[in-house]
């Protein structure tokens, strides 16, 4: 066991999806996994272990925010060796993407402190490029929208400052979201495979927005693809 994650050795597979919403997590292990077996509910935080097409997989929800993710992905890289970590989650849309379009994170800019307390630099933390391909490649056989290129991952959801989302929109990020830059420095620190496919469930220019039910157990075709990637990967 681990502080937040009460499963023993070996109940974890090497690669695992990451949902913030634990009930997406749940959900995620009853309709894509088979004979699921639930390994945590500490904090109610749920996490399931089954198989997807003869091959191990994990899903374990992670909550919402760089210090939630960081304390889930640091866990089950150093206590659980996981080895690849797919986030499947939602993200704000920005100019040039629409509300269920799909968004491939090859890397994550944040306004967090979170990289400066590992090693005192402004580092650019990027996607695992092989499981970006196998995402990309599977979206593109399904004929989704799908856009990749950089996201946002910001410490504010509710931000006071107006010009940001200018600044943003002007270098090209697609999407703003809450966990992605902690992931992908994770995962170069410990030297693991990661990647975020997120869906656009609201759009901040709009305000159009997804309801909260589907937020909770819809998105299916963001889970096919980060199942694809993990195969392909």
């Amino acid at each position: 066991m681990s502080i937040h994650i009460e499963a023993a050795k070996g109940q974890i597979a090497d690669t695992i999806l990451l949902p913030g919403d634990p009930l997406r997590a749940k959900w995620i292990a009853d309709n894509f996994l088979e004979n699921p077996e639930q390994y945590n509910s500490v904090r109610n935080m749920f996490g399931y272990t089954g198989l997807y097409q003869g091959k191990r997989i994990s899903v374990q929800g992670t909550g919402m925010g760089i210090p939630s993710i960081s304390i889930y992905v640091n866990e089950l890289f150093s206590e659980y060796n996981v080895q690849t970590a797919i986030r499947v989650g939602t993200c704000g849309g920005l100019k040039g993407t629409d509300i269920r379009d799909l968004v491939i994170a090859m890397t994550a800019s944040t306004d967090s402190y979170h990289n400066r307390r590992y090693m005192n630099l402004d580092y650019a933390p990027h996607a695992n490029y092989e499981l970006l391909e196998g995402a990309v490649k599977a979206a593109r056989a399904k004929g989704v929208n799908y856009h990749v290129g950089a996201v946002a991952t910001m410490d504010l959801f509710y931000d006071p400052n107006k010009n940001t989302l200018d600044l943003l929109e002007e270098h090209g990020v697609l999407a703003l979201e809450m966990e992605t830059s902690a992931l992908y420095t994770l995962a170069a620190r410990y030297g693991r495979r990661a990647l975020t496919i997120c869906t656009v469930s609201d759009h901040v220019r709009s305000g159009e927005q997804t309801p909260a039910s589907e937020r909770e157990t819809g998105f299916r075709t963001m889970v096919e693809l980060a199942l694809a990637a993990a195969l392909e990967g």
